[in-house]
């Protein structure tokens, strides 16, 4: 891809979506025994193409970099367990999948989803790039290769007389700079009446919501239906389902095939949605400009929110430390001065520094023991969620402040 093209279908990019300023890498997380004087920050301004309305970032840094030593366990989420446990269930059943079939899952992770099927004796196999990873999901006993995935995988995967019945790329087509070369190792991997899944955040929620923050630099894409369907036609495959669903701030996942597969009919799901995206305005380049203007106000009112609430003598503390609220505190320059520290879940990050902002992050004990007026929350899908494993902090008087969709107190 020219770094000034459409990583799609080559057409100038000319018209900013969103320009978050400089920031570093998402999940590049620090350690507080250095101060880290070579950190790096790129730009992370988004653009929209005036063609196809794919909404992308040029490739300021390169996946190998991002993705070689990456802190994102799956397993550690409860309620992601239990989404792609039902998801398991439901593929299985819908498309008779038994232990003459062959699963292949891109982005694999630690073999958070793969584990399903190996407990119901369904052939699965994961591609991870992460070593760290990837060698998870191989204490699981799940076969899982460690590179990234291209047409060149596809073809080395075929050779070997591997092909797909099922591929699923949960939350990765966003992560792929060279788009079309993946999803052309799509088409190679894939059975002739083979079916790939793929669940991506949806881009008219991340509008419609100002889910700003969801854009960083592992995201290099940004769907709509309408663009996702042009781009896999472009390769021969159809879009012939789709469900809408909460994760990420709203979701799809896409039912894609070959397009010489007649026993897949479009459903009327495809249509409607594609409808629903043309009344939304997402084929007319006003709306994708119109985008700034609405995350430049959030900032000011959550920078103001905070900025008084520490004039007031008040303790604010982070829940999560997420891709996201990376964006977020860089962008609107929150740091420590502000939001004292941030507590994580995942052992992994407990410890380390939040990039950029160098804010330090604790187990959840830190909350227990510091008793603070406000929690942010920076997993804002999670919100409910977190709110009630919190609530333990009603009995000292702790409000929750949430940014998006729009800043409130809770």
């Amino acid at each position: 891809m020219n770094e000034s093209t459409c990583r799609f279908c080559g057409t100038e990019l000319a018209c900013s979506f969103a320009n978050l300023g400089d920031s570093p890498l998402a999940n590049s997380f620090l350690s507080p025994l250095s101060d880290n004087p070579n950190e790096e920050f790129f730009p992370l301004h988004a653009f929209v193409c005036s063609h196809c309305f794919l909404v992308q970032l040029k490739e300021y840094a390169k996946p190998e970099r991002i993705f070689q030593d990456y802190p994102y366990f799956s397993s550690y989420s409860d309620s992601w367990l239990e989404h792609v446990s039902k998801y398991v269930n439901l593929v299985a059943s819908r498309f008779s999948l038994d232990e003459n079939s062959q699963v292949i899952e891109i982005a694999s992770n630690d073999g958070y989803l793969l584990q399903y099927f190996k407990s119901k004796k369904i052939p699965a196999i994961g591609i991870e790039p992460a070593a760290n990873i990837a060698e998870a999901a191989i204490r699981k006993g799940i076969e899982t290769r460690i590179q990234f995935f291209s047409s060149e995988t596809a073809k080395n995967l075929l050779n070997e007389g591997l092909q797909a019945d099922l591929i699923i790329a949960n939350n990765v087509l966003a992560h792929v700079p060279q788009l079309n070369n993946f999803i052309e190792g799509l088409k190679i991997l894939l059975s002739d009446k083979g079916v790939i899944t793929i669940e991506i955040p949806h881009l008219l929620e991340l509008i419609k919501g100002s889910q700003f923050d969801t854009i960083y630099h592992e995201h290099f894409s940004y769907f709509s239906l309408m663009t996702a369907k042009d781009i896999f036609a472009a390769h021969n495959l159809k879009i012939f389902d789709v469900d809408q669903l909460p994760h990420h701030g709203g979701s799809l996942r896409i039912y894609v095939c070959h397009v010489e597969n007649e026993n897949k009919m479009t459903s009327r799901r495809v249509f409607d949605l594609l409808e629903y995206e043309a009344e939304s305005g997402l084929s007319n380049i006003e709306t994708y400009l119109n985008f700034e203007d609405r995350i430049r106000n959030t900032k000011e009112e959550l920078t103001s929110l905070l900025n008084q609430l520490k004039r007031d003598g008040k303790k604010i503390v982070g829940f999560g430390a997420p891709a996201k609220g990376n964006t977020l505190l860089n962008y609107c320059g929150i740091g420590k001065e502000i939001l004292e520290y941030t507590v994580d879940e995942t052992p992994f990050k407990q410890g380390l520094l939040l990039p950029g902002t160098h804010i330090p992050i604790f187990s959840m004990e830190k909350i227990k023991e510091t008793r603070p007026d406000y929690i942010l929350i920076l997993p804002w899908n999670w919100r409910n969620e977190i709110i009630k494993k919190l609530s333990d902090t009603r009995e000292w008087g702790t409000k929750f402040i949430i940014a998006i969709p729009r800043v409130e107190v809770i």
